[in-house]
């Protein structure tokens, strides 16, 4: 899960310089893609799971999770969310994002560095004893103190030798509920805050979700170790300067 999680994290250290103005999604799919598989060595766990046709989600603005890469080019101001899932030796690293494009609006950066500390405070929280209600508490929190909503249909997940297992991870909660974490313990924690309603939609390519109103949806994920006395971030980046 270690080595998984480091590769992981890799591949949006690697992809950053080339989230800019002007390039595809698609682009930047090819990229990771060829990372992963060739550099790595490695398998990207989203591809062709159930169906999805990339490597990696790219979800721009109002797209909550699980944007498909396509032909679009990233435009000044937008806000990107990269989801990367990668699977090595059979175990998988989970990972995602926000990156920002250009000059972005003060309201799009605040609701993308919001949705950040909403996980770096739950991370804090965890060890042996916690549960998972009090995460997804501190996140519902800390969002509903910024007047952003959260999204209730998806969460985190344990992760191992699987992309999903039990259990789910709610990012909202009642304190002292839910399951009690025990040490050897490994899930994500991602967090999806809209700067709207919580409300979202599928569309029609069976993947991509989306803000009923539009508004904008960020998301931060990250793969955590429960250990005998507190956590491990297994995807934590080079560019991360924690003092959770």
């Amino acid at each position: 899960m270690r080595v998984a999680g480091n590769l992981a994290a890799s591949v949006l250290h690697m992809i950053a310089p080339h989230v800019t103005e002007g390039t595809s999604t698609n682009e930047l799919e090819r990229i990771c893609r060829q990372y992963i598989l060739e550099e790595l060595k490695a398998i990207p766990s989203t591809l062709n799971h159930y169906g999805f046709p990339a490597c990696i989600c790219t979800s721009i603005n109002h797209v909550v999770c699980h944007g498909i890469p396509s032909d679009k080019k990233l435009k000044d101001g937008d806000i990107i969310n990269i989801d990367v899932t990668v699977q090595k030796n059979g175990y998988i690293g989970d990972t995602s994002k926000m990156f920002l494009i250009g000059k972005v609006k003060p309201f799009a950066k605040k609701l993308v560095d919001v949705t950040q500390e909403c996980l770096y405070q739950a991370i804090s929280i965890v060890r042996p004893g916690t549960h998972l209600g009090d995460i997804g508490n501190i996140i519902q929190k800390h969002a509903e103190k910024h007047r952003y909503s959260v999204v209730r249909e998806y969460g985190g997940h344990g992760i191992g030798k699987s992309m999903w297992e039990e259990p789910e991870v709610m990012h909202y909660g009642k304190p002292h509920t839910g399951l009690k974490l025990q040490a050897g313990m490994t899930f994500t924690i991602e967090p999806m805050l809209n700067l709207g309603s919580k409300e979202i939609k599928t569309l029609g390519d069976g993947w991509t979700v989306v803000t009923k109103d539009h508004k904008l949806s960020a998301q931060w994920e990250h793969t955590i170790l429960v250990t005998d006395t507190g956590y491990e971030i297994l995807t934590l980046r080079p560019d991360e300067q924690l003092s959770i």
